[in-house]
């Protein structure tokens, strides 16, 4: 497989286990979160994320329209799973038509990944912070793509214990 594809397949690992990480454990209050100013819920959030990579897909495989209607949390949050797993299937078979892999990359992927992030602010709006963690030494796999994901490693180094003082110590 071409190195650009692997390099996709482990980007689209990584928006899987942030996501994920962003997701676990939280409260009830938390998919219908209103931060106001016009802002996103985290529900229609996990909606435009999950049509932002159906739109990657569409690259690889024809769709009709690439944003479907939302759909109750649950059929959202199954398609966080399903969606970039049909992409990771697509990326392994071949490249995309019309676009490069930097245009994915740059595009549909990063805007993904964007969107994971506002769902990790509107957690710790939500009075349910997640814990800060590494992510370079992250267990993220091409293909690793599902709701299991691995928990996050602990910090075990001084660079790690010096990275995690310097993030809270900038977070009131």
């Amino acid at each position: 497989m071409p190195e650009k594809n692997e390099l996709l397949r482990h980007y689209l690992a990584s928006i899987a286990y942030h996501a994920t990480k962003a997701l676990r454990d939280a409260p009830p209050n938390y998919t219908e979160h209103d931060p106001g100013n016009g802002a996103l819920t985290p529900h229609s959030l996990l909606h435009h994320i999950n049509s932002v990579l159906t739109y990657a897909h569409s690259f690889y495989q024809h769709y009709d329209n690439t944003r479907p209607p939302q759909k109750p949390w649950d059929g959202e949050l199954q398609g966080l799973y399903e969606i970039p797993s049909k992409l990771d299937h697509s990326i392994q078979s071949g490249k995309p038509r019309g676009v490069t892999e930097e245009q994915l990359l740059q595009g549909p992927l990063s805007d993904a990944m964007a969107h994971v992030g506002q769902l990790l602010m509107l957690r710790r709006l939500a009075g349910s912070p997640v814990p800060s963690e590494n992510f370079i030494h992250a267990d993220i796999k091409p293909g690793q793509i599902g709701p299991n994901q691995p928990d996050p490693p602990p910090p075990t180094t001084d660079t790690q214990k010096n990275i995690f003082s310097v993030m809270s110590s900038s977070t009131p």
